[in-house]
């Protein structure tokens, strides 16, 4: 299992095209991709779940990935992060 915590630094948040992105890269893994924010949790896989959790600027969340390419997947995750500005 791996884990991260991230800061949302993006003024709006993580909306739709950044959730895009980030389920995108978490769907090119087989582990088990959550995400963590006040206090639930959601698959990473899922546009509707991250949606559903509305993250915000300044927002601390947490990726928890269990799997065999669980590392992997938490550092394309994390570039992900970088590249949108998240």
């Amino acid at each position: 299992m791996a884990e991260k915590t991230f800061k949302v630094t993006s003024e709006s948040g993580i909306h739709a095209r950044p959730a895009t992105a980030l389920v995108q890269a978490a769907g090119k893994f087989n582990s088990d991709i959550n995400l963590e924010f006040n206090g639930r949790s959601v698959n990473l896989k899922s546009i509707m779940g991250v949606m559903s959790l509305g993250i915000g600027h300044g927002a601390e969340i947490k990726v928890v990935a269990e799997g065999a390419d669980a590392e992997e997947a938490l550092a394309a995750i994390e570039e992900t992060f970088k590249s949108e500005g998240l």
